[in-house]
């Protein structure tokens, strides 16, 4: 994988040339027709993805409505994290919008190159935090218009 479009990527930002080289040594890249399954909520993660050609539709069944779109990702978003963070199912479902192409990264790997490189893992770590944070705040917004909408 070519290392120097990681820094391309918001998560690795921060890294030097050298640990960009690193982590591009451990991701393998994956591809995907539209409307493939990526994952679904409740099931088991053990890898992250770095989208870099098509788009992938991260959602939620809602009961009674159906499918319900969270984000549509591009060229150069990652998803998946959370999974490499903690040890939980999928918090949601991952479909190929259009044919895409990921560069996949597991966590054995990830934490093994973590644990080797105390730096590369303080600024990843960092990266991770703001990235919940975001996340998160999003998350509120979207609460409270849920809110003023549900009292009319």
């Amino acid at each position: 994988m070519d290392a120097s479009l990681l820094k391309k990527v918001a998560l690795f930002e921060g890294l030097t040339h050298s640990q960009l080289h690193r982590v591009a040594a451990i991701a393998r890249p994956r591809g995907y027709e539209a409307g493939a399954c990526l994952f679904r909520e409740g099931d088991v993660g053990r890898e992250m993805f770095i989208l870099l050609e098509g788009k992938v539709r991260i959602s939620q069944q809602v009961p009674g409505m159906g499918e319900e779109a969270l984000a549509i990702l591009e060229k150069g978003q990652y998803f998946g994290e959370m999974s490499v963070i903690e040890d939980i199912p999928r918090s949601a479902d991952a479909f190929a919008h259009t044919s895409c192409t990921l560069w996949v990264i597991e966590r054995e790997q990830l934490d093994q190159l973590m644990f080797t490189d105390k730096d590369l893992a303080y600024v990843l770590l960092w990266s991770f935090v703001r990235t919940l944070s975001v996340r998160l705040r999003e998350t509120n917004e979207k609460m409270k218009t849920f809110l003023a909408l549900s009292r009319f």
